[in-house]
Protein backbone atom coordinates (compact mmCIF):
# COMPACT_ATOMS: atom_id res chain seq x y z
CA UNK A 1 0.00 0.00 0.00
CA UNK A 2 1.25 3.41 -0.99
CA UNK A 3 2.64 5.48 1.92
CA UNK A 4 -0.05 8.34 2.67
CA UNK A 5 1.18 11.69 3.81
CA UNK A 6 0.17 12.69 7.88
CA UNK A 7 -1.91 15.66 6.61
CA UNK A 8 -4.08 12.95 4.88
CA UNK A 9 -4.32 10.21 7.17
CA UNK A 10 -5.19 12.57 10.24
CA UNK A 11 -7.33 15.11 8.32
CA UNK A 12 -10.73 15.81 10.63
CA UNK A 13 -13.49 12.96 9.59
CA UNK A 14 -16.13 14.99 12.36
CA UNK A 15 -16.73 18.91 13.44
CA UNK A 16 -15.26 17.54 16.55
CA UNK A 17 -12.16 16.19 15.43
CA UNK A 18 -11.11 20.22 13.37
CA UNK A 19 -8.68 21.83 15.77
CA UNK A 20 -8.94 25.36 16.64
CA UNK A 21 -12.20 26.80 14.66
CA UNK A 22 -14.92 25.70 17.18
CA UNK A 23 -16.75 28.88 16.55
CA UNK A 24 -17.93 27.46 13.00
CA UNK A 25 -18.00 23.68 14.12
CA UNK A 26 -20.48 24.29 16.52
CA UNK A 27 -22.60 26.43 14.56
CA UNK A 28 -22.77 24.01 11.05
CA UNK A 29 -23.28 21.20 14.29
CA UNK A 30 -26.87 22.94 15.97
CA UNK A 31 -27.52 23.90 12.09
CA UNK A 32 -27.19 19.97 10.89
CA UNK A 33 -28.50 18.67 14.59
CA UNK A 34 -31.92 21.37 13.85
CA UNK A 35 -31.97 20.89 9.92
CA UNK A 36 -31.34 24.45 9.29
CA UNK A 37 -28.89 23.94 6.77
CA UNK A 38 -28.80 26.74 4.21
CA UNK A 39 -28.47 26.39 0.23
CA UNK A 40 -24.88 28.28 0.37
CA UNK A 41 -21.81 28.41 2.49
CA UNK A 42 -18.46 30.36 2.31
CA UNK A 43 -15.35 29.27 4.02
CA UNK A 44 -12.28 31.95 3.72
CA UNK A 45 -9.69 32.17 5.65
CA UNK A 46 -5.56 30.70 5.42
CA UNK A 47 -4.27 27.97 4.10
CA UNK A 48 -4.45 24.58 5.90
CA UNK A 49 -6.79 25.93 8.74
CA UNK A 50 -9.43 23.17 7.73
CA UNK A 51 -12.12 24.69 5.10
CA UNK A 52 -12.01 22.09 2.74
CA UNK A 53 -12.02 19.43 5.52
CA UNK A 54 -15.11 21.29 7.03
CA UNK A 55 -16.55 21.65 3.54
CA UNK A 56 -16.20 17.29 3.15
CA UNK A 57 -17.21 16.97 6.82
CA UNK A 58 -20.46 19.09 6.05
CA UNK A 59 -21.42 17.35 2.48
CA UNK A 60 -21.59 13.99 4.68
CA UNK A 61 -23.12 15.15 7.46
CA UNK A 62 -26.08 16.40 5.89
CA UNK A 63 -26.59 13.56 3.92
CA UNK A 64 -25.99 11.09 6.79
CA UNK A 65 -28.30 8.33 7.55
CA UNK A 66 -28.13 9.16 11.95
CA UNK A 67 -25.87 11.90 12.76
CA UNK A 68 -24.67 12.46 15.98
CA UNK A 69 -24.96 15.76 17.83
CA UNK A 70 -24.60 17.19 13.92
CA UNK A 71 -21.73 14.88 13.58
CA UNK A 72 -21.90 12.53 10.72
CA UNK A 73 -21.69 8.57 12.37
CA UNK A 74 -19.19 7.41 10.12
CA UNK A 75 -20.63 4.40 10.31
CA UNK A 76 -23.67 4.13 7.89
CA UNK A 77 -23.58 3.48 4.24
CA UNK A 78 -23.56 7.31 3.05
CA UNK A 79 -20.68 8.08 4.96
CA UNK A 80 -19.11 4.93 3.92
CA UNK A 81 -19.58 6.31 0.37
CA UNK A 82 -18.43 9.61 0.99
CA UNK A 83 -15.29 8.37 3.13
CA UNK A 84 -14.19 5.96 -0.06
CA UNK A 85 -15.01 8.61 -2.65
CA UNK A 86 -18.19 6.23 -4.08
CA UNK A 87 -20.71 9.15 -3.88
CA UNK A 88 -21.18 10.67 -7.08
CA UNK A 89 -23.69 13.13 -5.04
CA UNK A 90 -20.74 15.24 -3.36
CA UNK A 91 -18.81 17.10 -5.84
CA UNK A 92 -15.58 18.79 -6.02
CA UNK A 93 -14.59 21.02 -8.31
CA UNK A 94 -11.22 23.07 -8.20
CA UNK A 95 -12.26 26.41 -9.54
CA UNK A 96 -8.27 27.26 -10.82
CA UNK A 97 -8.52 24.43 -13.58
CA UNK A 98 -12.55 24.57 -13.89
CA UNK A 99 -13.04 28.50 -14.17
CA UNK A 100 -14.30 29.24 -17.42
CA UNK A 101 -17.95 29.81 -18.15
CA UNK A 102 -18.31 26.88 -20.16
CA UNK A 103 -17.26 25.08 -17.02
CA UNK A 104 -20.36 27.05 -14.86
CA UNK A 105 -23.12 25.95 -17.16
CA UNK A 106 -22.33 22.29 -17.16
CA UNK A 107 -22.56 22.64 -13.64
CA UNK A 108 -25.96 24.39 -13.92
CA UNK A 109 -27.07 21.98 -15.77
CA UNK A 110 -26.51 19.26 -13.38
CA UNK A 111 -28.11 20.74 -11.26
CA UNK A 112 -31.44 20.54 -11.80
CA UNK A 113 -31.10 16.38 -11.46
CA UNK A 114 -32.17 14.51 -8.56
CA UNK A 115 -29.56 13.20 -6.18
CA UNK A 116 -28.77 9.78 -7.09
CA UNK A 117 -28.62 7.98 -3.60
CA UNK A 118 -28.35 11.07 -1.11
CA UNK A 119 -30.69 13.39 0.45
CA UNK A 120 -28.21 16.38 -0.69
CA UNK A 121 -26.40 16.97 -4.16
CA UNK A 122 -23.39 18.98 -2.55
CA UNK A 123 -20.84 20.71 -4.45
CA UNK A 124 -17.97 22.06 -2.79
CA UNK A 125 -15.84 24.85 -5.20
CA UNK A 126 -12.19 24.76 -3.95
CA UNK A 127 -10.57 28.58 -5.06
CA UNK A 128 -13.51 30.18 -5.72
CA UNK A 129 -12.26 33.15 -5.94
CA UNK A 130 -10.49 31.88 -9.44
CA UNK A 131 -13.73 31.97 -11.53
CA UNK A 132 -13.51 34.57 -13.96
CA UNK A 133 -16.16 37.15 -14.58
CA UNK A 134 -18.11 35.77 -17.16
CA UNK A 135 -18.57 32.40 -15.03
CA UNK A 136 -19.08 34.67 -11.57
CA UNK A 137 -22.32 35.41 -13.56
CA UNK A 138 -22.60 32.24 -15.20
CA UNK A 139 -23.09 30.76 -11.29
CA UNK A 140 -24.97 33.91 -9.73
CA UNK A 141 -28.52 32.85 -10.74
CA UNK A 142 -27.96 29.45 -10.13
CA UNK A 143 -26.84 30.38 -6.21
CA UNK A 144 -29.13 32.71 -5.72
CA UNK A 145 -32.09 30.34 -6.26
CA UNK A 146 -30.86 26.49 -6.45
CA UNK A 147 -33.31 23.70 -6.12
CA UNK A 148 -34.38 22.31 -3.01
CA UNK A 149 -31.90 19.35 -3.13
CA UNK A 150 -28.42 21.21 -3.71
CA UNK A 151 -26.16 22.52 -1.37
CA UNK A 152 -23.26 25.00 -2.50
CA UNK A 153 -20.27 25.05 -0.21
CA UNK A 154 -17.51 27.81 -1.56
CA UNK A 155 -13.81 27.56 -0.21
CA UNK A 156 -11.48 30.53 -0.74
CA UNK A 157 -7.94 31.84 1.14
CA UNK A 158 -8.85 35.23 -0.97
CA UNK A 159 -12.25 36.46 -0.30
CA UNK A 160 -11.68 40.07 -1.11
CA UNK A 161 -11.15 38.68 -5.37
CA UNK A 162 -15.25 37.47 -4.43
CA UNK A 163 -17.92 39.75 -6.29
CA UNK A 164 -20.41 41.46 -3.71
CA UNK A 165 -23.43 39.65 -5.21
CA UNK A 166 -21.74 36.29 -4.10
CA UNK A 167 -21.11 36.95 -1.09
CA UNK A 168 -24.30 38.37 -0.23
CA UNK A 169 -26.08 35.00 -0.84
CA UNK A 170 -23.47 32.92 0.68
CA UNK A 171 -23.82 32.00 4.97
CA UNK A 172 -20.13 33.23 5.25
CA UNK A 173 -16.92 31.50 7.85
CA UNK A 174 -13.84 33.08 8.38
CA UNK A 175 -11.47 30.33 9.76
CA UNK A 176 -8.86 31.53 11.98
CA UNK A 177 -5.41 31.03 11.84
CA UNK A 178 -4.72 28.12 14.38
CA UNK A 179 -3.22 28.72 17.62
CA UNK A 180 0.41 27.35 17.85
CA UNK A 181 -0.27 25.86 20.72
CA UNK A 182 -2.86 23.67 19.76
CA UNK A 183 -0.70 23.03 16.60
CA UNK A 184 1.86 21.59 18.88
CA UNK A 185 -0.44 19.79 21.26
CA UNK A 186 -1.71 17.92 17.55
CA UNK A 187 1.79 17.21 16.46
CA UNK A 188 2.54 15.49 19.45
CA UNK A 189 -0.30 13.31 19.47
CA UNK A 190 0.49 12.40 16.00
CA UNK A 191 4.20 11.89 16.62
CA UNK A 192 3.06 9.29 19.57
CA UNK A 193 1.02 7.40 16.85
CA UNK A 194 3.74 7.53 14.45
CA UNK A 195 6.01 6.19 16.87
CA UNK A 196 8.21 9.64 16.59
CA UNK A 197 9.75 11.65 19.35
CA UNK A 198 9.33 15.05 18.88
CA UNK A 199 11.26 17.60 21.36
CA UNK A 200 9.20 20.70 22.50
CA UNK A 201 11.05 23.14 20.93
CA UNK A 202 10.85 21.05 17.58
CA UNK A 203 7.45 21.43 17.95
CA UNK A 204 7.07 25.12 18.32
CA UNK A 205 9.68 25.89 15.53
CA UNK A 206 7.35 23.86 13.58
CA UNK A 207 4.21 25.78 14.69
CA UNK A 208 6.25 28.93 13.72
CA UNK A 209 7.31 27.62 10.89
CA UNK A 210 3.28 27.03 9.87
CA UNK A 211 2.08 30.57 11.09
CA UNK A 212 -1.00 29.20 11.85
CA UNK A 213 -2.08 26.47 9.67
CA UNK A 214 -2.37 22.82 10.54
CA UNK A 215 -1.80 21.24 6.87
CA UNK A 216 1.74 23.04 6.91
CA UNK A 217 2.97 22.00 10.08
CA UNK A 218 1.64 18.08 9.12
CA UNK A 219 3.62 18.41 6.42
CA UNK A 220 6.89 19.56 7.77
CA UNK A 221 6.70 17.09 10.16
CA UNK A 222 6.07 14.96 7.81
CA UNK A 223 9.28 15.68 6.48
CA UNK A 224 11.35 15.64 9.52
CA UNK A 225 9.64 11.97 10.06
CA UNK A 226 11.40 11.22 6.52
CA UNK A 227 14.87 11.45 8.01
CA UNK A 228 14.81 11.11 11.49
CA UNK A 229 12.68 9.34 13.75
CA UNK A 230 13.70 11.89 16.34
CA UNK A 231 13.09 15.27 15.63
CA UNK A 232 14.50 18.21 17.45
CA UNK A 233 15.04 21.79 16.66
CA UNK A 234 17.88 21.54 14.42
CA UNK A 235 16.21 18.66 12.20
CA UNK A 236 13.14 21.37 11.73
CA UNK A 237 15.53 24.52 11.34
CA UNK A 238 17.86 22.17 8.38
CA UNK A 239 14.59 21.06 6.70
CA UNK A 240 13.22 23.94 6.32
CA UNK A 241 16.22 25.74 5.55
CA UNK A 242 16.11 28.32 8.68
CA UNK A 243 18.81 30.53 9.86
CA UNK A 244 17.64 28.98 13.57
CA UNK A 245 17.24 30.88 16.88
CA UNK A 246 21.23 31.26 17.49
CA UNK A 247 21.89 32.39 14.51
CA UNK A 248 19.27 35.35 14.49
CA UNK A 249 20.50 36.37 17.45
CA UNK A 250 24.23 36.55 16.71
CA UNK A 251 22.85 38.59 13.51
CA UNK A 252 20.67 40.90 16.09
CA UNK A 253 23.85 41.22 17.92
CA UNK A 254 26.24 42.34 15.11
CA UNK A 255 23.33 44.95 14.04
CA UNK A 256 23.29 46.31 17.52
CA UNK A 257 26.84 46.99 17.52
CA UNK A 258 27.32 48.12 14.27
CA UNK A 259 29.62 45.34 13.30
CA UNK A 260 28.94 45.06 9.80
CA UNK A 261 31.86 43.24 8.67
CA UNK A 262 30.79 40.14 10.96
CA UNK A 263 27.24 39.93 9.86
CA UNK A 264 28.43 40.29 6.37
CA UNK A 265 30.40 37.32 6.69
CA UNK A 266 27.43 35.49 8.77
CA UNK A 267 25.47 36.17 6.23
CA UNK A 268 27.81 34.53 3.63
CA UNK A 269 27.95 31.41 5.92
CA UNK A 270 23.91 30.99 5.93
CA UNK A 271 23.96 31.70 2.01
CA UNK A 272 26.50 28.69 2.04
CA UNK A 273 24.28 26.19 3.90
CA UNK A 274 21.69 26.78 1.48
CA UNK A 275 19.67 29.34 4.04
CA UNK A 276 17.33 31.08 1.54
CA UNK A 277 17.75 34.64 1.89
CA UNK A 278 13.80 35.48 1.45
CA UNK A 279 13.17 33.18 4.46
CA UNK A 280 15.89 34.42 6.66
CA UNK A 281 14.46 37.69 6.12
CA UNK A 282 10.96 36.56 7.04
CA UNK A 283 12.96 35.04 10.17
CA UNK A 284 14.71 38.06 10.86
CA UNK A 285 11.06 40.47 10.79
CA UNK A 286 10.01 38.18 12.93
CA UNK A 287 12.69 38.13 15.33
CA UNK A 288 12.82 42.00 15.71
CA UNK A 289 9.27 41.95 15.82
CA UNK A 290 9.40 39.39 19.11
CA UNK A 291 11.89 42.14 20.47
CA UNK A 292 9.04 45.11 19.53
CA UNK A 293 6.79 43.06 21.80
CA UNK A 294 9.05 41.93 24.73
CA UNK A 295 9.78 45.79 24.82
CA UNK A 296 5.97 47.08 24.99
CA UNK A 297 4.15 44.13 26.25
CA UNK A 298 4.99 44.14 29.95
CA UNK A 299 2.54 41.81 31.59
CA UNK A 300 0.13 38.98 30.69
CA UNK A 301 0.51 36.83 27.63
CA UNK A 302 2.74 37.89 25.07
CA UNK A 303 1.72 36.76 21.42
CA UNK A 304 4.92 35.14 20.59
CA UNK A 305 5.23 32.01 19.31
CA UNK A 306 8.85 30.02 20.78
CA UNK A 307 10.45 27.87 23.47
CA UNK A 308 11.13 29.01 27.10
CA UNK A 309 14.62 29.08 26.04
CA UNK A 310 14.07 30.91 22.96
CA UNK A 311 12.29 33.70 25.18
CA UNK A 312 15.03 34.27 27.82
CA UNK A 313 17.64 34.63 25.30
CA UNK A 314 14.87 37.36 23.32
CA UNK A 315 14.60 38.86 26.98
CA UNK A 316 17.88 39.37 27.17
CA UNK A 317 18.56 40.70 24.34
CA UNK A 318 15.75 43.26 24.26
CA UNK A 319 17.42 45.29 27.44
CA UNK A 320 19.78 46.52 25.30
CA UNK A 321 18.02 47.34 22.80
CA UNK A 322 16.12 50.56 22.09
CA UNK A 323 12.23 50.79 21.14
CA UNK A 324 13.07 53.03 17.95
CA UNK A 325 16.12 50.92 17.08
CA UNK A 326 13.98 47.96 16.47
CA UNK A 327 11.21 49.97 14.37
CA UNK A 328 13.75 51.37 12.03
CA UNK A 329 15.45 47.80 11.80
CA UNK A 330 11.84 46.53 11.09
CA UNK A 331 11.28 49.80 8.82
CA UNK A 332 14.29 48.70 6.90
CA UNK A 333 13.11 44.90 6.70
CA UNK A 334 9.64 45.46 5.21
CA UNK A 335 11.38 47.45 2.70
CA UNK A 336 13.69 45.09 1.64
CA UNK A 337 11.22 42.31 0.98
CA UNK A 338 9.22 43.63 -1.73
CA UNK A 339 13.27 44.30 -3.61
CA UNK A 340 13.75 40.66 -2.56
CA UNK A 341 11.26 39.26 -4.94
CA UNK A 342 12.34 40.18 -8.59
CA UNK A 343 15.91 41.31 -7.27
CA UNK A 344 18.85 39.34 -6.51
CA UNK A 345 18.10 37.78 -2.88
CA UNK A 346 21.45 37.65 -1.42
CA UNK A 347 22.71 40.87 -3.05
CA UNK A 348 19.18 42.60 -1.44
CA UNK A 349 19.65 40.58 1.94
CA UNK A 350 23.69 42.01 2.35
CA UNK A 351 22.29 45.79 1.11
CA UNK A 352 19.85 45.38 3.93
CA UNK A 353 22.32 44.15 6.49
CA UNK A 354 24.47 47.07 5.51
CA UNK A 355 21.77 49.75 6.02
CA UNK A 356 21.22 48.35 9.52
CA UNK A 357 24.79 48.54 10.59
CA UNK A 358 25.90 52.00 9.18
CA UNK A 359 22.77 54.26 10.25
CA UNK A 360 24.83 57.28 8.16
CA UNK A 361 23.85 55.85 5.03
CA UNK A 362 19.87 55.94 5.61
CA UNK A 363 18.64 58.88 4.66
CA UNK A 364 14.98 57.84 5.97
CA UNK A 365 13.86 60.44 8.99
CA UNK A 366 13.75 58.13 11.16
CA UNK A 367 17.64 57.58 11.43
CA UNK A 368 17.98 60.89 10.90
CA UNK A 369 16.39 61.90 14.36
CA UNK A 370 18.66 59.23 15.93
CA UNK A 371 22.13 60.40 14.65
CA UNK A 372 21.08 63.56 15.54
CA UNK A 373 20.13 62.69 18.97
CA UNK A 374 23.43 60.64 19.05
CA UNK A 375 25.58 63.42 18.64
CA UNK A 376 23.47 65.61 20.84
CA UNK A 377 24.50 63.41 23.70
CA UNK A 378 27.99 63.10 22.67
CA UNK A 379 28.28 66.44 22.59
CA UNK A 380 26.64 66.37 26.27
CA UNK A 381 28.50 63.78 27.91
CA UNK A 382 31.91 65.31 26.85
CA UNK A 383 33.73 67.53 29.54
CA UNK A 384 33.93 71.05 29.43
CA UNK A 385 37.38 72.47 28.45
CA UNK A 386 38.69 75.25 30.32
CA UNK A 387 37.40 79.06 29.68
CA UNK A 388 41.18 80.45 29.27
CA UNK A 389 42.49 77.77 26.64
CA UNK A 390 42.58 79.65 23.33
CA UNK A 391 44.87 77.37 21.12
CA UNK A 392 44.05 76.56 17.82
CA UNK A 393 41.62 73.53 17.57
CA UNK A 394 44.07 71.46 15.47
CA UNK A 395 46.63 71.78 17.98
CA UNK A 396 44.62 71.34 20.67
CA UNK A 397 43.99 67.28 20.18
CA UNK A 398 47.92 67.03 19.98
CA UNK A 399 48.60 68.91 23.12
CA UNK A 400 45.70 67.33 25.53
CA UNK A 401 47.82 67.10 28.31
CA UNK A 402 50.50 69.42 28.20
CA UNK A 403 50.11 72.84 29.91
CA UNK A 404 48.03 74.74 27.09
CA UNK A 405 48.68 78.81 26.30
CA UNK A 406 46.59 81.24 26.71
CA UNK A 407 45.95 84.03 23.30
CA UNK A 408 44.94 86.90 25.30
CA UNK A 409 43.45 89.80 23.60
CA UNK A 410 46.05 92.79 24.16
CA UNK A 411 44.84 95.91 26.68
CA UNK A 412 45.86 98.47 24.30
CA UNK A 413 46.24 99.21 20.39
CA UNK A 414 49.37 100.11 18.70
CA UNK A 415 50.96 103.41 18.43
CA UNK A 416 50.05 103.87 15.06
CA UNK A 417 46.00 102.62 15.01
CA UNK A 418 43.62 104.78 15.23
CA UNK A 419 40.70 104.05 17.14
CA UNK A 420 39.54 100.66 16.98
CA UNK A 421 35.49 100.84 15.67
CA UNK A 422 33.36 97.52 15.97
CA UNK A 423 33.64 96.56 12.78
CA UNK A 424 37.23 97.41 12.19
CA UNK A 425 41.03 96.05 13.49
CA UNK A 426 40.56 96.10 17.03
CA UNK A 427 43.73 95.57 18.42
CA UNK A 428 47.30 94.38 17.68
CA UNK A 429 46.96 92.09 15.08
CA UNK A 430 43.36 90.73 16.22
CA UNK A 431 40.74 91.85 13.51
CA UNK A 432 37.16 91.67 14.02
CA UNK A 433 35.35 89.55 11.47
CA UNK A 434 32.87 92.24 9.79
CA UNK A 435 30.94 89.53 7.65
CA UNK A 436 30.54 86.79 10.63
CA UNK A 437 26.62 86.96 10.06
CA UNK A 438 27.41 85.65 6.58
CA UNK A 439 29.61 83.03 6.94
CA UNK A 440 26.71 81.91 10.14
CA UNK A 441 23.78 82.15 7.17
CA UNK A 442 25.92 79.66 5.11
CA UNK A 443 26.43 77.47 8.15
CA UNK A 444 22.45 77.62 8.65
CA UNK A 445 22.59 75.53 5.56
CA UNK A 446 24.75 73.33 5.50
CA UNK A 447 24.96 72.30 9.26
CA UNK A 448 22.19 74.02 10.69
CA UNK A 449 23.61 72.24 14.51
CA UNK A 450 26.65 74.26 14.75
CA UNK A 451 25.22 77.07 13.76
CA UNK A 452 22.57 76.86 16.46
CA UNK A 453 25.69 76.51 18.77
CA UNK A 454 26.99 79.69 16.96
CA UNK A 455 24.14 82.12 17.84
CA UNK A 456 25.32 85.37 19.49
CA UNK A 457 28.86 84.34 18.84
CA UNK A 458 31.34 86.55 16.86
CA UNK A 459 35.28 86.16 15.56
CA UNK A 460 38.33 87.48 14.88
CA UNK A 461 41.14 86.60 12.51
CA UNK A 462 45.29 86.94 14.06
CA UNK A 463 47.34 85.47 11.25
CA UNK A 464 46.64 82.35 9.92
CA UNK A 465 43.79 81.94 12.44
CA UNK A 466 40.29 82.36 12.72
CA UNK A 467 39.09 82.69 16.73
CA UNK A 468 35.64 81.90 17.06
CA UNK A 469 33.94 83.48 20.42
CA UNK A 470 31.17 81.78 21.30
CA UNK A 471 28.82 82.25 24.57
CA UNK A 472 27.72 78.42 24.09
CA UNK A 473 30.14 75.99 26.10
CA UNK A 474 28.95 73.33 23.49
CA UNK A 475 31.14 74.51 21.09
CA UNK A 476 34.00 73.68 22.15
CA UNK A 477 32.93 70.04 22.92
CA UNK A 478 31.75 69.83 19.21
CA UNK A 479 34.67 71.50 17.69
CA UNK A 480 37.61 69.17 19.72
CA UNK A 481 35.06 65.80 18.66
CA UNK A 482 36.87 63.13 16.46
CA UNK A 483 34.30 64.22 13.80
CA UNK A 484 36.05 67.08 11.57
CA UNK A 485 32.53 67.92 9.82
CA UNK A 486 32.08 70.61 11.95
CA UNK A 487 35.64 72.24 11.50
CA UNK A 488 35.14 71.90 7.59
CA UNK A 489 32.22 73.24 7.65
CA UNK A 490 33.24 76.78 9.26
CA UNK A 491 36.37 76.56 7.16
CA UNK A 492 34.21 76.27 3.81
CA UNK A 493 32.12 78.48 4.95
CA UNK A 494 34.91 81.29 5.79
CA UNK A 495 36.41 80.60 2.75
CA UNK A 496 33.17 81.26 0.78
CA UNK A 497 33.20 84.45 2.60
CA UNK A 498 36.40 85.64 3.35
CA UNK A 499 38.36 84.07 0.36
CA UNK A 500 41.04 82.13 2.67
CA UNK A 501 41.16 79.08 4.26
CA UNK A 502 42.07 79.64 8.08
CA UNK A 503 43.11 77.59 11.15
CA UNK A 504 39.91 77.52 14.17
CA UNK A 505 40.36 78.44 17.11
CA UNK A 506 38.44 79.67 20.36
CA UNK A 507 39.00 83.48 21.44
CA UNK A 508 38.05 84.63 24.59
CA UNK A 509 39.04 87.90 25.90
CA UNK A 510 41.17 88.10 28.98
CA UNK A 511 40.33 88.27 32.38
CA UNK A 512 42.04 91.75 32.85
CA UNK A 513 39.87 93.49 30.24
CA UNK A 514 36.38 91.27 31.44
CA UNK A 515 36.49 92.76 35.09
CA UNK A 516 37.71 96.16 33.71
CA UNK A 517 33.85 96.82 33.25
CA UNK A 518 31.37 94.17 33.37
CA UNK A 519 28.48 97.19 32.71
CA UNK A 520 30.27 97.92 29.04
CA UNK A 521 30.81 94.35 28.26
CA UNK A 522 27.07 93.59 29.19
CA UNK A 523 26.08 97.00 26.87
CA UNK A 524 27.99 95.21 24.29
CA UNK A 525 26.74 91.47 24.53
CA UNK A 526 23.17 93.07 24.49
CA UNK A 527 24.19 95.57 21.19
CA UNK A 528 25.50 92.34 19.18
CA UNK A 529 22.52 89.89 19.75
CA UNK A 530 20.54 92.91 18.34
CA UNK A 531 22.36 93.22 15.77
CA UNK A 532 22.29 89.46 15.17
CA UNK A 533 18.74 89.15 15.54
CA UNK A 534 17.88 91.98 12.59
Amino acid sequence: MAYQALYRKYRPQTFSDVIGQEHITNTLKNEVSSNKTVHAYLFTGSRGTGKTSCAKILAKAVNCLSPKDGDPCLECEMCRMAAEGENTDIVEIDAASNNSVDSIRELREQVTFAPASSKYRVYIIDEVHMLTVSAFNALLKTLEEPPKHVIFILATTEVHKLPSTILSRCQRFDFRRIDSEKICERIQYIASKEGLTVTDDAAALIAAAADGGMRDALSILDLCASGNRNIDENTVASVCAMAGNDYLIKMADYIKSRDCENALMLLDELHNSSVDMLRLLGELITHYRNLMIIKTVKSGKRPIVCSASQLKALEKQAENYDIKDIMRTLNILQASTAAMQTGNRRCEMEMAVIRLCTPELSDDTASLERRIAALEQRAVSLPARPAAVDKPIEDIKETADTAEEEIPLPDAPPADNTAPSPETAETDGYDRVARWEDILSILRRSCPLIAGVLEGSSAYTHGAYLLIDAPNGQFRSLINGGNTFYRDSIRKAALEILGKTYKLGPYTKSAAKAETDPLAAFAENYKRLQNNQQ
